[in-house]
């Protein structure tokens, strides 16, 4: 019998190059020099693409949240305990964190869902994370989660993520999927130092050494190496995707579980946008493997889905000069043709 899983896998599509062609069209119509809005009209088109229409319009967008604790915090990969997860969980549920700030006033809708916050998954440096029919519940979670977002009319959904120690959790199934060295994949995260860096690195080795995991089974290296939240937002990743919804990349950690989308499902990644690029190293190295150019470049490094936030005004901003800009003919001014 066909799973939830399945199902959403079969139905996503590649993007649609005739609707992008369409919507470039559009934009060279509008009363301005060809091309002189630049990535902005790029922008407009990749979405045009995802939602299969040259005429997308304005689209409701949301950001999720997901926040899960992992066992691999005991080993000291984080500047910060393992309770500010349910701590930073009520602030989100109370409105005060920075993603909270960043979609009220993107005028963005919030839903943070719990993944696993208090229930940790196993320590990667021992063993797996979790059970291969626990990511998939968690994936079919996320994809439940989709599934919501579209009966709201949600067009364009944002990925964020919270849970001390997934930076690491991150950079193990990063270093496992693009097959580099932990070193290369390993940032500060919460901001550790030297000596927590080198740490770090030593963790995800042992990790890696713990878990033989398969480049070509990217489930079986969500399992071993993942967590809960990031399996979670693999699920959104497919659901979305195969809603016609476009998906607007975070940070490190949202981008490594939309890899894994990316690898059970190739065609996802073109519903994918990357709205900036973060310090972490192993963030332009995902970014790459994706085929994605990030938006902005501000040196965030916070998650939560904060730059995925940032970036919603600008894909509005590019929807509302396709949507709204006046035409040559329409304002009856003088075409120069280029």
């Amino acid at each position: 019998m066909s799973t939830l899983l399945d199902e959403t896998i079969a139905r996503i599509r590649p993007a649609d190059g005739e609707a992008r062609a369409a919507a470039l069209r559009a934009l060279a119509a509008k009363t301005k020099p060809r091309g002189s809005l630049g990535q902005l009209e790029e922008l407009a088109a990749t979405v045009a693409s995802i939602r299969r229409t040259a005429t997308p319009g304005r689209l409701e967008a949301a950001v999720l949240v997901a926040a899960a604790d992992h066992g691999v915090a005991l080993e000291g990969v984080s500047a910060y305990p393992s309770e500010v997860t349910r701590q930073m969980l009520a602030n989100f549920e109370s409105g005060g964190a920075a993603v909270c700030v960043l979609a009220r006033a993107a005028g963005a809708k919030l839903v943070v869902v719990d993944a696993g916050v208090g229930a940790p998954t196993a320590n990667i440096a021992q063993g797996p994370a979790m059970t291969p029919a626990d990511a998939v519940r968690c994936i079919e979670r996320g994809i439940e989660c989709a599934d919501d977002l579209e009966r709201k009319r949600v067009g364009l959904v944002g990925l964020g993520e919270m849970g001390i120690g997934n930076s690491t959790v991150a950079a193990a199934l990063a270093a496992a999927l693009l097959d580099v060295d932990p070193a290369d994949v390993c940032g500060r995260g919460t901001g550790i130092d030297d000596e927590g860096l080198a740490r770090k690195v030593e963790v995800v080795r042992r990790a890696l050494a713990a878990n033989a995991v398969v480049r070509s089974d990217p489930l079986s290296a969500l399992a071993a190496l993942g967590g809960f939240e990031l399996a979670l937002l693999c699920g959104v990743a497919l659901g979305a995707a195969a809603n016609g919804a476009a998906l607007v990349l975070d940070g490190f950690i949202s981008s490594t579980a939309a890899l894994v989308a990316a690898r059970i499902s190739p065609a996802a990644a073109d519903a994918m946008i990357a709205a900036h690029v973060s310090p972490e190293p192993g963030h332009a190295l995902v970014l790459g493997a994706l085929g994605l150019e990030p938006l902005l470049d501000l040196g965030l490094r916070l998650g939560e889905g904060s730059g995925a936030a940032l970036a919603l005004p600008l894909i509005d901003a590019s929807l509302a000069v396709l949507a709204e800009m006046a035409t040559f003919a329409d304002a009856g001014v003088t075409d120069a043709g280029r």
